[in-house]
């Protein structure tokens, strides 16, 4: 490996990107594999987009989804509009795709069991009638389809994957995997010139076991095929069948680095000897290709790697796709102790004049892209494209100047995003994402993610704050510069208590007149193993909890897990009043009315109002996620339902407290706010082509009287990672 690349490719993703003036990608358009299902399948279980291929003019999109043992097609005509255009059923799960005329080449499993016998085939479709017109016998479990460059063969990387739970995932599990080839004649599968290509023998880790990955053939007629748990790479003439050459994928020393999970984002920590384990791979000339090391069994360098095809490594990513991922609130800290982003993805294409790299990271939800500037040279860091949760197929088409990301997870079923086939156009102007990113400190990037609360200084304007939830120990409080473009991360600022980090969900935030902070955490008295109760906590400049204030028992016992969230506070000295939107009903209030709770820190006294919510649509429900003080006795509220997309409801609205006063705690009546419509966020989040995220958390208005919005990424727990931070401009435009 040469050194200096690595230092050099460290360099520009430091930078954070490229000059407005080079063409970027921005997302335009999501498409819902649910959409794709014919009427006769229940469009609310899993699907999945997998590996993603196009036509040749780029006007339609194949897809496989083996959860739903199918090829979903996409009529991509306008790329802003996606449509559905039918769904293929096949006879098992489909793994991979490729396209050729008229005809998609798809490999299918049909594996009674997967690892003892495995089975499968090469479907044809037909595009023009939807049905498959041909099948050709495998002899084992196929996993990854290309073609070669002179259409004239079919490569299919046979896995004969292992099972995981055996002996530990311990190679070997036989039967062998192996490279099969199948010619083409007159656009048509010719199964009787089946050739598997024995790639037993040659990998050090477990030579009777290859275990083939993924495939890619190059204008010269070579095939790159990685055998990932052997951490192995083979080069294969596809006029011949022979192995031209193989080597070992090599191992990585990874510096600055977070490889602990401990709720901590700290890239300071090491690893050394990683085996690469490399997944995807895609020549990106005739004597150059590159591999996601991805990492299965006993690896994963969390980078990517250039290669010879003489096995030189010629650059390697190292650590700083992981700090990418830190910089953007994608960086899973969850898979910290694992492979980190997880780097699975790689696809190459020809814009213009530009060769670029595409870089997908399964667990960051990111595809990361480079310019290749050539052999010898680093990769140039451009930009990074937010996508669905789990990115598997990247896809270029350079030919309408669009690339395309498939995601393979569907978490619908437990509330979350189902998953998703997102489109990109790339223009000439900046790119939209990121919206709000950190500064480093000492070189490194300031981890962060979940903002769940924004308050604003009251002193300089475009001087926000923001804290995290509970996805993060300890609790920290984030100040941002709201003047840039992006939204700029300053520092983060630790809260403690007795002098020791200290660990809240904090979902609420506002600035004290005299300076430090009010936060509210969210309780939960419905865990059984650990009840945690909402608290409102007095919090110094420097992140000291000065006091921590509980409800009465008169109002506690009626709390539900759907607790403290946003935080305001009015008037200073003894009038000081911190106000408190309570997210949804607790088991005193009347259907649909949430509370607003007051709280005087100089008499202890507490009040209560109450909030309209509006009706959840069926299955979902309303709740408020922030509070803010306008002045005047007004204040404003973030009012959202559950729901991802175009029919969700995600609202502002303003409510007057002036001749209401707060029902003392147990009150039989208690005073209703009428709240009014300020802003429908549902088309602000929209706009973003992305699928309408759900959470959205924080709120403020500055000195100057400028909105600002965010959303909260749940800390990349069953979510992309994406984050929107919007600036919406004077309150009163």
């Amino acid at each position: 490996m040469r050194q200096p690349l690595v230092l050099a490719a460290l360099a520009t993703a430091l930078l954070g990107g490229t000059a407005a003036a080079e063409p970027l990608f921005n997302r335009i358009a999501t498409f819902s594999p649910p959409l794709n299902l014919p009427a006769d399948r229940d469009a609310s279980k899993k699907t999945v987009s997998e590996i993603i291929a196009a036509s040749e003019d780029g006007m339609l999109l194949a897809y496989t989804d083996g959860e739903q043992k199918g090829l979903g097609l996409i009529d991509i005509t306008d790329p802003a509009q996606p449509k559905p255009a039918a769904f293929v059923p096949l006879d098992g799960d489909s793994t991979s795709v490729t396209i050729l005329g008229d005809k998609a080449f798809v490999a299918v499993v049909t594996s009674g069991d997967n690892f003892k016998e495995p089975a499968g085939h090469l479907a044809t479709i037909d595009l023009k009638t939807k049905a498959v017109v041909a099948k050709c016998e495998l002899g084992g479990q196929p996993d990854a389809v290309t073609l070669t460059k002179d259409k004239g063969k079919v490569v299919i990387a046979i896995e004969n994957e292992r099972d995981e739970k055996l002996n530990k995932g311990a190679l070997p599990q036989l039967p062998a995997g192996n490279l099969t080839m199948i010619g083409i004649k007159d656009g048509a599968i010719d199964c009787a010139s089946r050739q598997a290509i024995d790639l037993t023998g040659i990998a050090a880790v477990e030579p009777t076991d290859p275990e083939p990955e993924f495939v890619d053939a190059n204008a010269d007629g070579l095939v790159v095929v990685t055998l990932q748990e052997n951490n192995h790479i083979a080069v294969v003439d596809s006029k011949t069948g022979k192995v031209v050459s193989h080597f070992p994928a090599g191992t990585v020393d990874l510096k600055d680095i977070d490889k602990t999970r401990d709720g901590q984002i700290k890239p300071t920590e090491e690893l050394k000897g990683v085996p690469r384990e490399p997944d995807a791979v895609r020549w990106i000339d005739n004597d150059r290709f590159v591999t996601a090391n991805e990492g299965d069994w006993k690896g994963g360098s969390r980078g990517f790697s250039i290669f010879r095809k003489d096995g030189t490594v010629e650059f390697d990513a190292g650590s700083s796709v992981d700090h990418i991922a830190m910089r953007l609130g994608h960086y899973p800290e969850l898979r910290s102790a694992a492979k980190g982003s997880e780097p699975e993805g790689i696809e190459v294409g020809t814009y213009g004049n530009d060769r670029l790299i595409f870089v997908g990271l399964e667990r960051a939800s990111l595809v990361l892209v480079y310019k290749d500037e050539g052999p010898g040279k680093a990769p140039r860091y451009l930009q990074a494209l937010p996508t669905g949760i789990g990115p598997e197929g990247l896809l270029a088409i350079p030919q309408r100047g669009l690339f395309v990301s498939a995601s393979e997870t569907d978490v619908g079923e437990k509330g979350g995003a189902r998953s998703a086939v997102m489109i990109y156009r790339r223009s000439e102007g900046p790119a939209a994402y990121p919206t709000i990113q950190p500064q480093d400190e000492n070189g490194l990037p300031i981890g962060w993610g979940a903002l769940s609360g924004l308050a604003a200084d009251q002193t300089a304007p475009g001087k926000l704050f923001a804290i995290t939830d509970s996805a993060y120990k300890p609790s920290r409080i984030l100040e941002i510069d709201a003047t840039q473009k992006p939204a700029r991360i300053t520092r983060g600022l630790t809260v403690t208590k007795d002098g020791k980090p200290a660990a809240y969900d904090l979902e609420g935030i506002a600035t004290r007149p005299g300076g430090g902070f009010w936060l509210a955490s969210e309780g939960n008295p419905e865990k059984k193993d650990a009840p945690l109760a909402d608290i409102l906590l007095r919090v110094s400049a420097a992140g000291a909890v000065e006091e921590e204030i509980l409800l009465p028992e008169a109002l506690a016992k009626h709390a539900l897990r759907f607790g403290f969230e946003g935080v305001a506070v009015t008037g200073s000295g003894a009038d000081e009043t911190v106000w408190i939107a309570v997210q949804r009903e607790w088991k005193d209030d009347p259907k649909g009315k949430a509370k607003i709770l007051s709280y005087k820190p100089a008499s202890k006294e507490w009040g209560v109002l109450h909030y309209p919510l509006s009706q959840a649509a069926q299955g979902a429900w309303m709740g408020l996620s922030e509070l803010v003080f306008l002045g005047d006795d007004r204040f404003a509220v973030v009012e959202r339902d559950n729901v991802f997309g175009a029919k969700a409801s995600k609202t502002i609205q303003t409510f007057s407290v002036k001749g209401l006063k707060p029902a003392a705690i147990g009150a039989a009546e208690i005073p209703t706010v009428t709240k009014t419509q300020f802003r429908d966020l549902t088309p602000d989040l929209m706009k973003l082509g992305g699928y309408g995220l759900d959470k959205v958390e924080g709120m403020t208005v500055d000195t100057a009287g400028n909105l600002f919005v965010v959303t909260d990424n749940d800390g990349v727990d069953g979510s992309s990672g994406e984050t929107q931070f919007f600036a919406f401009g004077k309150i009163g435009g």
